[in-house]
């Protein structure tokens, strides 16, 4: 017992190393087994890196497929938006001349003439009739024959 208590309290150069070596030893396998791991996560990592590059590539070509097609359409519509003005500008352009020569047909029947005439007449009419009515009373309110 004396000699294991004076081997274990004297250090001797190769007690600590073969501590160290049983130490080692046993856990050769964890560092193993954590190396092991770390490799699937770095591949795994990788794996999700290159899935990341692939899918900004897509979302890009999406993107521009997108705007090429917003812009096809937007020079679509402002085409088809200018095609409308100028069919409305004809469309004005058309009524006003005809309603210029409905005006002008009526002028050289003479109906629009009639008919200033007419509404002229009607107020001469309802004058001539008050006066009318007018005179033809005395100042009791009695009609008297003129």
């Amino acid at each position: 017992m004396s000699n294991a208590d004076s081997t274990s309290s004297t250090p001797s150069p190769a007690g600590p190393l073969s501590a160290k070596k049983e130490n080692v030893i046993p856990s050769s396998p964890k560092f193993a087994e954590l190396a092991e791991s770390r490799q699937e996560l770095m591949n795994r990592i990788q794996t999700l890196k290159q899935d990341l590059q692939n899918w900004r590539l897509k979302m890009d070509t999406q993107v521009k497929v997108y705007r090429s097609e917003l812009s096809e359409l937007k020079n679509s519509l402002y085409s088809e938006v200018e095609q409308l003005r100028s069919e409305f500008q004809e469309l004005r352009t058309t009524l006003q001349q005809q309603q210029e020569d409905v005006t002008a047909s009526l002028k050289n029947l003479g109906l629009q003439d009639v008919s200033a005439e007419a509404k002229e007449g009607t107020t001469i009419m309802e004058n001539s009739d008050d006066t009318t009515q007018d005179s033809s009373k005395d100042d009791n309110g009695k009609e008297t024959r003129g």
